[in-house]
């Protein structure tokens, strides 16, 4: 090779290396700036926890160390610009390990096409980190048997590495079968044979639908959605490495970097136009709402309704809370676009999104009980029987209000076994049982104050009784009565509006 052709070799190496850093940037800013609350929606819905019993009730079912390292990168999403970080370094694994498996020359721009796919599969918030992790971990894998060499020991660890992939990444390590294959056309049908056979006989051990050991236990948080965009990531590494192979000569007549910048540039525009498309950046809105209601921004909410007035019903909840703790609700009402009553309380439906928006408005309130509720409903809504963070977190402060200490401990110390919650939990475990410190708390002393004091039968039907009871059990209730106020004005309650305004007089 004359010093021309290795200088040429040395400089494509490095144009590459820079339309991968490039995409790597685009996948960052992305997430960082466009889709920031998605990674929070996912970090919320989990509750990693450094501890033995918990990792072995997810390692030990198929897919199980895909899905714990995708549990394990989740919790960073608390960070979302941490969380975009990981998921750049991620699907840039993805592309430089499908680089490896083929010399792509002309074609180089079709191996960011996985890595796209999986961009786009992301975009799903129900899509679970551990499907990428499923799909890294088989090609890793076969990166790593491509460098040993041909004879009896690579074909006996290529029929232990089967099922231990299986166990690993799951149904997705068929890709690891597709890539290494034999050439011996009866080894290919007996290691299709071992492949098939795995999830038939775990279906009689492990209390998994048997579907799911075909398709994955641990992509989707949805147990009856396929998850189709991860499996056509998985077979287009597979396909287009097959017309890499097939093209092999054509595909690298030429190496100039012009070939390989418009191969980029095409596949790049064309799959950065379809993940835009796909983008629910409404979902993103209403997001960004829920996260500024979970940690109190009330400015920045009231930033934001100025800037652009929510017209979802979540948005507008949050926008009614952040006046109301601000004394701004009745004068400013009608300023505000309204959903009539529903924007005061909106209705918790069975899922796991809308009742957290409103159990703030509950447990803000002083309505400690109904949001406690509330906020366990939610937990049990989430359809992959995870555990929530956030929700556990609440659940400790409303036992914590209401003088179960047991109960409250019992969520502190799961809480004192995370990364990000840690020191919080150990704070709060301090205040159990030591009531002159809970009465000092500037939050849980003011609630334990404004709750109810007698028992009642919560209904959506007596909401204007509640909040009168609620507002009057304690009249420096600022909250109660705005939203007591709110209520009358938007049902067009003249009596009961009149009475309260002239007691706060």
């Amino acid at each position: 090779m004359n010093e021309r052709s290795q200088w040429s070799m040395v400089h494509g190496q490095w144009s590459m290396a820079m339309f991968t850093l490039l995409f790597g940037v685009a996948v960052l800013l992305f997430f960082g700036m466009a889709y920031p609350h998605h990674l929070h929606y996912q970090e919320q819905y989990q509750l990693f926890l450094f501890d033995r019993n918990y990792m072995w009730e997810i390692v030990k079912l198929p897919g199980g160390v895909a899905d714990l390292l995708g549990r394990f990168c989740t919790q960073f999403f608390l960070f979302a610009w941490v969380g975009a970080l990981i998921i750049s370094v991620l699907l840039s694994a993805v592309q430089l390990l499908t680089l490896r498996l083929a010399s792509w020359g002309r074609l180089y721009g079709l191996s960011f096409v996985p890595s796209c796919l999986l961009w786009l599969f992301l975009l799903d918030e129900n899509a679970l980190l551990g499907g990428v992790w499923a799909v890294l971990l088989s090609l890793l894998a076969s990166w790593a048997f491509d460098h040993l060499p041909c004879g009896w020991t690579r074909r006996i660890l290529l029929i232990i590495a089967i099922p231990v992939l299986y166990w690993m990444a799951g149904p997705v390590c068929i890709l690891f079968f597709l890539l290494q294959a034999p050439k011996r056309l009866s080894w290919y049908y007996g290691l299709f044979v071992l492949l098939a056979l795995l999830p038939i006989l775990l279906s009689f051990y492990l209390p998994v639908p048997a579907d799911k050991l075909w398709f994955g236990i641990h992509y989707h948080r949805y147990p009856t959605v396929f998850p189709v965009i991860l499996w056509v990531a998985v077979l287009s590494i597979f396909v287009l490495t097959l017309i890499a192979r097939a093209l092999h000569r054509w595909a690298n007549a030429s190496h100039r970097i012009v070939v390989a910048l418009c191969s980029f540039v095409v596949v790049i525009a064309g799959m950065g136009w379809i993940v835009w498309k796909n983008s629910n950046f409404k979902a993103e809105k209403v997001m960004q709402y829920d996260f500024m209601a979970r940690h109190q921004q009330w400015n920045r909410i009231l930033d934001t309704v100025n800037a652009e007035k929510p017209n979802n019903p979540i948005g507008v909840t949050v926008q009614n809370l952040a006046l109301a703790m601000h004394g701004l609700l009745t004068d400013h009402l009608f300023e505000y676009n309204q959903n009539g009553i529903s924007g005061l309380f909106p209705t918790v439906e069975r899922d796991a999104i809308s009742p957290l928006p409103t159990a703030e408005v509950f447990y803000q309130l002083g309505m400690v009980n109904v949001a406690q509720r509330t906020v366990f409903e939610a937990q049990e809504a989430i359809l992959d029987f995870q555990k929530s963070a956030r929700c556990y977190k609440r659940l400790a402060q409303t036992n914590l209000i209401n003088g179960d200490y047991e109960v409250a401990r019992k969520y502190l110390m799961a809480l004192q076994k995370t990364l990000f919650y840690s020191d919080w939990a150990n704070e709060t475990l301090s205040l159990l049982g030591n009531e002159e410190a809970i009465a000092k708390h500037p939050e849980y002393g003011r609630l334990r104050q404004f709750a109810y004091k007698d028992d009642f039968y919560f209904s959506d039907h007596t909401t204007s009784q509640m909040l009168q009871s609620l507002f009057l059990s304690n009249t420096d209730n600022r909250l109660a009565y705005e939203y007591l106020l709110a209520y009358c004005l938007l049902t067009g309650d003249r009596e009961t509006y009149y009475q309260f305004t002239s007691i706060k007089r």
